[in-house]
């Protein structure tokens, strides 16, 4: 299995990057978010990967930035019907922890975005996800504890009010959730004036 690779980077195409480690360029396919942090062409990199051995589409490996965004992307690989090219096209569109909020809130429509991936595909990627994710842990600076426990729970919270009348504005759930939890001291607020403090952040 290879981990991780640490080399030259040779070049690069919209999809894939060539690393030059001890003699060997291995041709390794990125999200397109990890290959624009990439540096330049011969400069030292280093990626976390995945090999992926399949009868039709053979030997694939694939590489990011981030021990987090491997992580993430093992997790969508176990989702019935979202492939290896899937879940790097998935992690194209949107950050890992932008990714997390989604799945958090149930944006469904959010993921569906991402191209090859359904609407279908995308709610069960939620469904199946939501309770793998500690969201506590990896999104904490993202949420406050009491717009994440909103949005997870769905309880009747000014947060969770807030959100819902933000969803009804037309913004998407994952951008509702971080505007109310982008507010400064939201938790002492009530519903009315949690929302009009989170449409300075949309």
């Amino acid at each position: 299995m290879i981990a991780m690779l640490q080399g030259k980077l040779e070049y690069m195409t919209e999809s894939e990057a060539v690393i030059l480690c001890g003699g060997v360029g291995y041709e390794v396919t990125m999200p397109a978010t990890d290959l624009s942090e990439l540096p330049g062409i011969g400069a030292e990199v280093r990626v976390y990967t995945h090999l992926s051995v399949n009868e039709n589409t053979g030997v694939n490996l694939f590489g990011f930035a981030t021990r987090e965004a491997l992580e993430m992307f093992k997790r969508l690989i176990t989702v019935s019907g979202i492939g290896p090219k899937g879940a790097v096209g998935i992690l194209s569109t949107m950050s890992v922890s932008d990714l997390q909020m989604a799945i958090l809130t149930e944006d469904a429509a959010t993921i569906a975005k991402a191209p090859g991936i359904g609407k279908k595909t995308a709610a069960k990627l939620v469904l199946e996800l939501k309770d793998k994710v500690d969201f506590a842990e990896t999104i904490e600076s993202r949420l406050n504890a009491g717009a994440m426990a909103a949005a997870a729970a769905g309880g009747n919270t000014a947060a969770a009010e807030a959100i819902e009348a933000l969803v009804a504005l037309g913004y998407s759930r994952t951008d509702a959730a971080k505007a109310v939890a982008a507010v400064p001291d939201g938790d002492t607020m009530d519903a009315d004036d949690l929302l009009t403090h989170s449409l300075r952040f949309m």
